[in-house]
């Protein structure tokens, strides 16, 4: 199983390596020549500037030294203007390279942004319009990447010698639940269908013994159900993940936005995502409610209860619009070192708000 999550990661790896190969193809070379030689530009004019003060600087000293050897200024005089000068030189400098530097914190923007700088045959400086944005009809950029709000919930449960039913917990008492946020950027520049989806979610994976039974730790690192000595109304046992999932992602929402001028749509039509995530544990807690007479008890136990700390595995999803329908399997056992391995599994509703 754990070769699955590894072809998966190879298959995205290899379409965001075509992803910079093609980007080099249409622009990359050119592109990085112009915004290499505008640095060294601006760091020659940056060079100058300090060589053109030292200099001045130099000369006016030399004058004052003269003017003191020949008598006609003291020695304090002479260390009180030699301090002044090199103080506005020192001030002409830091104006002058300030203005150089405010260029080049410009032109490291444009390039971060996909907008670099050349120059045109009469000399006057134009903007490449980057891959990362499309101009739309109504002069909208349309971003490259995008970013959503997920939310998740539905069915949990244990995979148990490869098989879910005759499980020991509850079917429809037994949840998970998912929020996070991600980013969707569009692989191919000209074309909508691939997308990489990457981000951080926070999940929450609960699962409801059967037949009156909780969670019991023993000394050999061994985690036992066993059967309680009072009538449960409520035993469940809830694990906390922080994981970064990862997915390739198809969206067939087209090549066209909404209101039909050119351009690329997220989330507007079927999208099936393939991918992974991986993470760690947060928390364990178990949660047992009884009754003995009239007394109502409550338990609530914090603990490792001898779970994997970390946590890795494969997930998918199918649905038109921000409404998707979402499985995903733990890759690891719950549990560390049980005789049996027992492997979290969720069926539910994914909702990706734009």
């Amino acid at each position: 199983m754990t070769k699955i999550i590894f072809y998966i990661t190879v298959f995205i790896l290899l379409c965001i390596s075509k992803i910079q190969a093609q980007d080099s193809i249409h622009k990359g070379d050119q592109e990085n020549r112009t915004f290499e030689k505008q640095v060294k530009s601006i760091a020659s004019k940056i060079e100058n500037i300090t060589k053109e003060e030292k200099s001045a600087l130099k000369i006016e000293v030399e004058d004052i030294n003269v003017a003191l050897e020949n008598g006609k200024i003291t020695k304090e005089e002479a260390e009180a203007k030699k301090q002044k000068l090199a103080e506005t030189r020192a001030k002409n400098i830091e104006t002058r390279v300030a203005v150089e530097q405010e260029k080049l914190k410009d032109l490291v923007q444009e390039k971060v942004d996909g907008n670099i700088t050349s120059i045109d045959s009469s000399g006057r400086k134009t903007f490449v319009i980057p891959a990362m944005k499309i101009i739309n009809s109504n002069n909208k950029i349309e971003k490259r990447s995008t970013s959503q709000f997920v939310l998740a919930f539905g069915a949990n449960n244990l995979v148990t010698n490869a098989a879910v039913a005759n499980s020991d917990f509850y079917y429809w008492q037994s949840h998970f639940f998912e929020w996070g946020f991600t980013y969707n950027t569009r692989i191919f520049q000209n074309h909508n269908l691939l997308h990489l989806k990457y981000g951080f979610s926070v999940m929450y994976n609960n699962i409801c013994p059967t037949d009156n039974r909780y969670f019991v730790p023993t000394t050999n690192s061994q985690t036992n159900l066993e059967v309680f000595p009072y009538e449960l109304e409520d035993s469940r046992f809830k694990n906390v993940y922080l994981v970064a999932p990862l997915h390739l992602e198809f969206d067939f929402s087209g090549n066209k936005s909404k209101n039909g001028s050119t351009g690329f749509s997220t989330h507007k039509g079927v999208r099936f995502g393939i991918g992974g995530y991986g993470g760690f544990r947060i928390k364990s807690k178990q949660k047992m409610y009884y009754n003995i007479d009239d007394d109502k008890i409550r338990i609530k136990t914090k603990g490792d209860f001898n779970a994997n700390d970390f946590i890795y595995g494969v997930s998918t999803y199918l649905g038109y619009k921000e409404t998707s329908l979402y499985l995903k399997y733990d890759l690891n056992p719950l549990f560390e070192n049980n005789t049996v391995d027992q492997n979290n599994i969720s069926l539910g509703v994914r909702f990706d708000f734009n």
